[in-house]
């Protein structure tokens, strides 16, 4: 093929790309394919522009200008970086949406309640942590590995991040993280990386934990693995330097259902066999992009989701057992004294819907007598917040604003409670 054809056609496989993190296919098998490159370029538009320029460069000095498809490939490879940029724009944005979200459920002074390491004010993002965002050291945080939290192996082990140095008497604030993978795959690693070194940096102790996977293991071994998890952390932490009586619950995707609904079901006897006694209730969750009502799958156009679930995580169709899919949906658990919550979730997320985070979020403002932070962020896709990216880092620093606010409420009325039992 002629350097001008070539160019043209690659220009165009780049453009297309550039497309495809605008608009994302969001139903259907095609929303697999269209997340896998969505995801890298709506998280990281410049390192995909300077890519595409080094590939422009390349062509232009094989002489691809010499020809009308040559010149219509630089004008379309003008029009994918200038889209490029504007994703790149949208990801800066996310700071605002995030700050808009948590002045909106906590107060316009909510900042003032903040008593962590961030209480006196943000540092901004350098050009380098913008040009090289790195995943997350785990090697340094990550100093304890491999507990079991429950007796089925490795499915039942978990990992401590934590600042190297803290006191063993710390009492810092912990916070539980769950891993994605459609409840078939993924691990305690590689997941919330950003997240976890940001807070363990900042004196938090941070659990990372496995759960038994389907179809090996089938509705409900997950969430009853989950609050154990959290009743182990609960029963043994102060060991590690965390605070027993504050524990938060996060995840993604799978992760973000799990930690949802571990918030609203802790104490249920049916989630807990064989440990009902156990403590399993968080004091704050901050779920990602998570699947909340498992029986809106059995609406038009979800029928592939619809599919996979009763195969492999059910056994069993919604039309059958719709009581058992209620059950394991978040939604369905919305109560007047659930925990503090920050829904984080994206616009363009193609693997779990927008609409589900809505109208659970709806939901659980209409009862929970606690507040129900929610963050729909422009443009983002599933799983954005692998990369330590321009949102990314807004994100996590949103969710350390959060969390450092229920933690300073929290240690504020126990004290009063204790002042009040003195009297």
């Amino acid at each position: 093929m002629k350097p001008g054809r070539a160019f043209l056609a690659a220009t165009a496989l780049g453009a297309a790309n550039t497309a495809n993190a605008y608009w994302p296919i969001r139903r259907g098998r095609g929303s697999v394919l269209s997340f896998v490159p969505g995801q890298f370029t709506s998280e990281l538009p410049l390192h995909a522009m300077a890519w595409q320029t080094a590939a422009t460069v390349a062509f232009i000095r094989r002489g691809c200008l010499r020809s009308s498809s040559g010149r219509a490939g630089v004008a379309l490879a003008a029009a994918s970086w200038a889209g490029l940029l504007g994703l790149h724009n949208e990801a800066k944005r996310s700071r605002d949406v995030l700050e808009h979200a948590l002045e909106e459920a906590l107060g316009p002074q909510y900042r003032k309640r903040m008593t962590g390491p961030s209480a006196g004010g943000e540092v901004a993002l350098t050009r380098r942590q913008v040009a090289f965002p790195v995943r997350g050291r785990r090697r340094r945080y990550a100093g304890v590995s491999n507990l079991a939290y429950a007796g089925n192996g490795r499915r039942n082990h978990l990992d401590i991040w934590q600042r190297p140095g803290l006191a063993p008497d710390a009492r810092a604030p912990v916070l539980v993280q769950v891993h994605g993978g459609a409840w078939t795959t993924g691990s305690k690693r590689g997941q919330a990386y950003p997240l976890l070194e940001y807070l363990a940096e900042r004196g938090w102790v941070c659990v990372a934990i496995n759960y038994r996977l389907a179809p090996k293991s089938v509705w409900p071994d997950q969430i009853v693995d989950v609050l154990q998890a959290v009743g182990w952390v609960r029963a043994n932490i102060a060991e590690h330097g965390g605070n027993p009586d504050f524990i938060a619950i996060t995840g993604g995707s799978a992760g973000g259902h799990l930690s949802a609904l571990a918030a609203l079901v802790a104490g249920k006897p049916e989630f807990q066999p064989g440990f009902e006694e156990l403590d399993t209730s968080v004091q704050a969750a901050v779920p990602f992009y998570g699947i909340y009502d498992f029986s809106a799958f059995g609406e038009p156009g979800w029928g592939d989701a619809e599919r996979f679930l009763g195969r492999v995580l059910f056994r069993s169709r919604l039309a059958d057992d719709r009581a058992r899919w209620e059950q394991a949906s978040p939604i369905s658990h919305a109560r007047p004294d659930a925990p503090p919550f920050f829904v984080i979730h994206g616009s363009n997320d193609s693997l779990a819907a927008v609409e589900q985070a809505r109208t659970f979020v709806e939901r659980l403002r209409a009862q929970s007598d606690n507040p129900v932070v929610f963050a729909e962020l422009p443009r983002a896709q599933h799983a954005f917040d692998i990369y330590s990216s321009v949102r990314t880092t807004h994100t996590v620093r949103a969710v350390e604003r959060f969390l450092d606010v229920m933690h300073a409420d929290h240690l504020a009325q126990r004290d009063g409670l204790t002042a009040a039992t003195q009297l």
